[in-house]
């Protein structure tokens, strides 16, 4: 049956279904279950992501609100300003939740000795504090006038300022007070409580003393959101890109950025009407991008505090489990595929391999792309090792990766002086896969190893982000990896591997006609599908037409989902679950058919337009029995999960699966992947491990 195109029932707004999913990043605080300081984080994730959603997402609708007014989502049919209606609707619709989650988290902690001190009702004592600390920052504030002399100040991006109405309404006059380099956090300890003293509402409070010769009538704190929805080629002529040209123009979209229009304008307090009138008019903003808290910007300080036993989750180290000295990499490689799964096992192994290529004779080549890395990381330090060593090293580095572009302009011109060779991918497509391929030229001839996984080379993120890294050293694998290489490098678009599916020449292509393939199968037809994010829409009316034709069809996606299950006639044999808790769920899996004839990918990209069309991403088949237990393993334990894991009903709204058989899923994979045992030696690996492999392959 094809999908008519005017029938939007089975389709979700992008925009709501990420805010859906923020949503239950905010009932992860909300959860007695869990710590109290964990919650304080999930709050503060809650909001950072809001942060990111509105400079990048609802900057770029507005935009396109202003262009192309009477153009219309293929999925719903809403124009973009529908579309930006809708989503301040559900961001106010949520705003209560999160203020009263907050409430909570905050009687908590001062239940457990940590007291965020009310400045409503300071105590005495509280009060003497807060002067010492005030006396300490005020050489730090520069309290200004805004009047004919004093013109509106410019407000950076999500910085902090404390606004004050002062004199009479029909005289009244604007201060501005900035809090640039301000600690956000001051904690002070008396009597075995800590007290919080936020510096915003510190700030807020002694305002009058800044502004002794007028009488002060309001007091707030503002935060400018500033739309982040540019590109280099925005503002400069990205065809010339020899030596330095690209890096440059990325340095000059970063500073324009910085000066891009308001999308949204915080205020926490309780400004007067006049008050509002004013800073509407000064910034301009529209009354609808103005939103009212009495939630401080600022809430993560669970970092300095002293924590009793509870207050956060039981600390997890990642698993060194892969027992291969230098020298042994390559020679167990030759025999079999290693699969690695962060954070429950260690990222040092794929780094210490890196070193053996650097010291290896044999090794003529490494090549990397690289998306994001940590801020020191060890990874970049083993490239230019390898470089010194005399090794050729060929780094991708993408300086397009958002909110990472200084740091990558940084590590391009590091590696460079280290001796590597680096470039900067394609003009039109963001380079966002994850592969590294070595090459040995040995007297028996040209041996590959190639590594492809579904997140960055980043040693911090690697802790925190659940992802898959398979190294093998398959020959047709290898050869796809040096030919994408080999484009990239040449400025081309990468061709369709003969075994790695690559966007955007052969993934999507391949996805379809693999969907295509259990579709006529009918009722024995299966597809699992693990990603972050689902709005293609040839994906999702393949899908439909999947569960027409009688195909099972599970998909586990943790934000945006742009299809409802459920729907009678249309979507009724697909599911949607979404897992949230300790972890961020991030890999990405594709699993069509069952038994002996199943297919299994894994990869850098999600299923949505960005990925399939505009970015360069590679997908690796999964082949061997313990690879593939890992995979399996993976999905039935989120298939399992009953505690972070969240269905989605045929509205599009979310309930707690409280059908599923198992606990948390990361959890349980922790318990699964930290107890994996992997040794040159056969003889070394424990009997009873062995045993339960053989147990889950026959699942």
């Amino acid at each position: 049956m094809v999908i008519d195109p005017s029938d939007h029932s089975c389709f979700i707004c992008r925009e709501l279904s990420w805010l859906k999913f923020n949503l239950r990043v905010l009932e992860q605080a909300a959860d007695r279950n869990v710590p109290v300081l964990e919650r304080l984080k999930f709050l503060g994730i809650y909001y950072s992501n809001l942060d990111e959603f509105f400079m990048v997402r609802v900057g770029s609708i507005t935009h396109r609100s202003e262009m192309l007014p009477e153009v219309t989502d293929i999925k719903t049919g809403w124009t973009a300003d529908t579309q930006l209606k809708n989503i301040f609707r559900e961001v106010r619709a949520q705003q209560s939740r999160a203020e009263e989650t907050y409430r909570k988290i905050a009687k908590a902690l001062k239940e457990s000795g940590i007291e965020i001190v009310d400045f409503k009702h300071i105590s005495k004592v509280d009060e003497s504090i807060a002067k010492k600390i005030f006396a300490e920052v005020r050489p730090m504030l520069s309290p200004n006038i805004v009047d004919s002399q004093h013109p509106w100040p410019f407000l950076g991006n999500l910085e902090e300022y404390t606004a004050v109405m002062l004199g009479s309404d029909d005289k009244a006059k604007i201060g501005i007070i900035s809090h640039y380099r301000l600690p956000a956090f001051r904690v002070y300890e008396a009597n075995d409580v800590q007290k919080i003293f936020v510096m915003s509402e510190l700030v807020k409070h002694f305002a009058p003393q800044l502004f002794k010769r007028y009488a002060v009538k309001d007091t707030v704190t503002l935060r400018v959101t500033r739309n982040a929805d540019i590109f280099a080629d925005d503002s400069v002529n990205v065809d010339s890109w020899a030596d330095d040209d690209f890096r440059k123009s990325m340095e000059v979209m970063l500073k324009k950025r910085k000066r891009m229009m308001p999308v949204r304008l915080q205020i926490c307090g309780s400004p007067s009407q006049k008050m509002l009138e004013i800073l509407q008019n000064k910034l301009p903003i529209s009354e609808r991008n103005i939103f009212t808290s009495a939630v401080p910007f600022s809430i993560s300080f669970s970092s300095l505090v002293k924590s009793s036993p509870g207050m956060k989750y039981v600390p997890r180290t990642p698993s060194r489990n892969v027992h291969l000295k230098k020298g042994e990499f390559f020679r167990y490689l030759k025999e079999h595929d290693l699969m690695l799964s962060f954070p429950y096992q260690s990222i040092t192994p794929f780094i210490d391999m890196l070193y053996e290529a650097a010291d290896d004779p044999d090794v003529v080549s490494i090549k990397i792309t690289l998306y994001r890395l940590a801020s020191s990381s060890k990874l970049a330090a083993a490239l230019a090792y390898a470089a010194d060593q005399g090794k050729h090293v060929e780094c991708m580095l993408e300086l397009r990766a958002r909110f990472d572009e200084q740091n990558n302009i940084d590590y391009s011109e590091m590696l460079q002086e280290a001796g590597c060779t680096v470039f900067y991918g394609l003009k039109n497509y963001k380079v966002h896969c994850k592969v590294c391929s070595i090459v040995r030229k040995t007297q028996s001839g040209v041996e590959y190893f190639t590594q492809i996984g579904t997140g960055n080379y980043n040693e911090v993120t690697s802790e925190q982000y659940c992802d898959l890294s398979l190294i093998t050293s398959d020959e047709s694998v290898g050869k796809d990896a040096c030919a994408l290489f080999d484009a990239l490098a040449t400025g081309e678009i990468p061709d369709a591997g003969n075994t790695l599916l690559i966007a955007p020449a052969g993934f999507k292509s391949r996805i379809l006609e693999l969907m295509e393939g259990q579709r006529l199968l009918g009722s024995d037809g299966r597809i699992s599908i693990k990603v972050n994010s689902l709005n293609d829409y040839d994906i999702m009316t393949k899908l439909i037409e999947c569960s027409q034709a009688g195909v099972k069809i599970e998909l586990f996606i943790r934000g945006i989902c742009c299809i409802r299950p459920g729907i009678e006639g249309m979507s009724e044999n697909i599911t949607v679950k979404s897992v949230v808790g300790r972890y961020l769920e991030h890999s990405r899996i594709f699993i069509f058919g069952m038994g002996k004839d199943v297919v299994v990918y894994m990869g850098s990209g999600d299923l949505l337009n960005r990925n399939t069309e505009r970015r360069v991403e590679v997908f690796v088949p999964v082949r061997t029995r313990d690879t593939l237990t890992d995979i399996y393993t993976v999905m039935r334990d989120f298939r399992d999960d009953s505690v972070t894991g969240w269905l989605m009903n045929s509205d599009g709204d979310y309930t707690k699966d409280t059908q599923a058989v198992g606990g948390a899923s990361h959890d349980t994979l922790y318990s699964y992947f930290s107890s994996r045992f992997v040794d040159p030696d056969p003889e070394n690996v424990p009997t009873s491990f062995m045993d339960r492999l053989k147990a889950l392959f026959r699942k």
